[in-house]
């Protein structure tokens, strides 16, 4: 019974990220995690292994695909910028913790002036 909802909680740090909000219009069964109004991950929580899309440094998403199967181009997203990891047990839970702050930080960073000095309060 522990499947999904353990795999979930153990990236429950995406949850307690400062100014962080989630919704969309992705439907129910997808949550979309959001800082000052931007995307900065998005998980399938109905999905069996849990999945998420993660904004990465371009250079980085290639290499990360290269060496872990389970992390594939951004499913409907920009394959550049974003990938798709599959929490299947094969990536380390540190690199996907780093994965996911890696993401919200490059979102973060691309903020305007003003948006950050909010985010910082």
């Amino acid at each position: 019974m522990r499947g999904r909802y353990y795999e979930a909680g153990r990236y429950s740090r995406i949850l307690f990220r400062k100014k962080r909000r989630y919704g969309g219009t992705f439907g129910p069964e997808t949550l979309v995690f959001k800082v000052m109004g931007k995307v900065f991950a998005i998980a399938g929580i109905d999905s069996h292994p849990l999945s998420m899309n993660l904004k990465c440094d371009p250079e980085d998403a290639l290499a990360f695909r290269d060496i872990y199967p389970a992390i594939k181009p951004g499913y409907h997203m920009n394959k550049r910028h974003w990938n798709t990891v599959i929490i299947d047990g094969t990536i380390p839970d540190d690199f996907v913790l780093e994965m996911i702050d890696d993401s919200y930080d490059l979102v973060a960073g691309g903020l305007s002036k003003g948006a950050r000095e909010k985010l910082l309060l």
